[in-house]
């Protein structure tokens, strides 16, 4: 088994920071259901501001609110403001790895998403493996993918 990408928030804005919670992330059930991640599943949390990385669990927030807040010991890594990437994990036999297609969320300031995107692998006629990172319409998107700044 592989441990490999499931699904990423990429850039989301951290809208709240609340050290007296148990712990975990609230996030808003629109964008767990749009990446795929669910409630109660254990991710990872990249700080772009600061490099702080961390792993914890989903709890959802009020839908629609666009809400990305760090509870507990977590609020301790994160600070209102900070542009983080948060990334589910799937374990999967190897050979599963091509018939797999993740779904990335780009966020704005506001935490609205700007991009769509999944990640691709596919295997040529020698068995070699290729990547490529697919925009919502289908069309290949540069590697490596700068992220857009709005």
């Amino acid at each position: 088994m592989r441990k490999v990408v499931g699904a990423k928030l990429h850039g989301i804005h951290v809208t709240d920071a609340n050290i007296d919670y148990h712990g975990s992330i609230t996030l808003d059930p629109d964008h767990c259901e749009e990446a795929g991640i669910l409630p109660l599943e254990f991710v990872e949390i990249w700080n772009k501001n600061s490099g702080a990385r961390i792993s914890t669990y989903v709890i959802l927030g009020e839908r629609g609110s666009r809400c990305c807040i760090l509870n507990g010991a977590a609020a301790r890594t994160c600070q209102p403001g900070d542009q983080i990437i948060i990334c589910s994990s799937i374990y999967i036999d190897a050979d599963e790895i091509p018939s797999l297609r993740p779904k990335v969320l780009a966020f704005d300031r506001d935490n609205r998403v700007i991009d769509r995107l999944s990640y691709h692998v596919d295997v040529d006629e020698t068995g070699r493996y290729r990547f490529s990172i697919r925009d919502e319409n289908g069309a290949a998107q540069p590697i490596p993918l700068k992220a857009k700044t709005v």
